[in-house]
């Protein structure tokens, strides 16, 4: 794999493209400032790198929350849907390799990892529902707790009639409205 770092043009297009989504949706996080958050994304190129993957598969990153104890800044993805780049996927590499037939190209854990983010949990989702309504017409996958996986399973959730609602589904399955959401910690 290449090295993940972005060119300079990228940084500046990418660092642009976060700030007036930061400025436009201040409601998401009250009370930080953009340069502050800047200046640890500019120290932090490899997250960079994964703020631009989150970006470039359509999932519209934004600052959710602020760590005072350590200055760490948590950008989850923000779109409306679950990220058009990242649908149509099993659920892990085990889910994948128990279909026999009509396979996925990919799976959200792996994809998550290799962008260098992580699936948001059912807590995080939550969170993100509280500042707005997102996947209303689509599902997003997320952090399925291992007693869930051992049996096959893996979850997922979305918001309808008002409510977040998680549910579950063998973790070989894929939806072309279902992708996932992804959490970076910076």
């Amino acid at each position: 794999m290449g090295k993940k770092e972005l060119a300079a043009l990228e940084t500046e297009e990418l660092l642009a493209t976060l700030q007036l989504r930061f400025q436009n949706n201040m409601q998401r996080h009250e009370g930080i400032v953009w340069d502050t958050v800047q200046a640890r994304l500019r120290a932090n190129p490899a997250k960079l790198w994964s703020l631009h993957e989150m970006e470039r598969t359509g999932g519209e990153p934004d600052v959710v929350s602020h760590e005072e104890n350590t200055g760490e800044f948590v950008f989850y993805d923000c779109s409306a849907e679950s990220p058009a780049g990242r649908r149509s996927l099993c659920y892990d590499r085990a889910g994948l390799e128990s279909r026999k037939e009509n396979r996925p190209e990919n799976t959200a854990v792996d994809l998550a990892e290799a962008m260098g983010v992580e699936l948001l949990s059912e807590e995080q989702y939550r969170k993100l529902q509280q500042h707005g309504k997102f996947d209303t017409k689509t599902s997003s996958w997320i952090k399925a707790p291992a007693a869930i996986r051992k049996l096959g399973g893996g979850l997922f959730s979305e918001f309808r009639y008002g409510q977040v609602f998680v549910y579950h589904n063998g973790a070989q399955s894929y939806y072309a409205a279902r992708g996932f959401r992804g959490a970076l910690v910076i």
